[in-house]
């Protein structure tokens, strides 16, 4: 189901971080329309962040949620 505003309007799943420790129950939320970010405002992400460690999961009967 999305969530939010109809131009902010959100997908959640429940999930694990890509990282270790790979903490599960982490709750993700997917913006359904993408949004423009600057690399001025991307950047204070990525020194946070630095990636992915883990590829793409399968669902393990994970229910994620999407409006029609």
């Amino acid at each position: 189901m999305h969530t939010g505003a109809a131009d902010h309007a959100y997908d959640r799943y429940p999930g694990s971080l890509t990282t270790p420790p790979c903490t599960e129950g982490v709750p993700w939320l997917i913006m359904v329309e993408p949004v423009e970010l600057s690399p001025g405002q991307i950047e204070p992400f990525r020194s946070l962040h630095h990636g992915t460690n883990r590829p793409v999961q399968p669902l393990y009967g994970r229910t994620v949620l999407v409006s029609q």
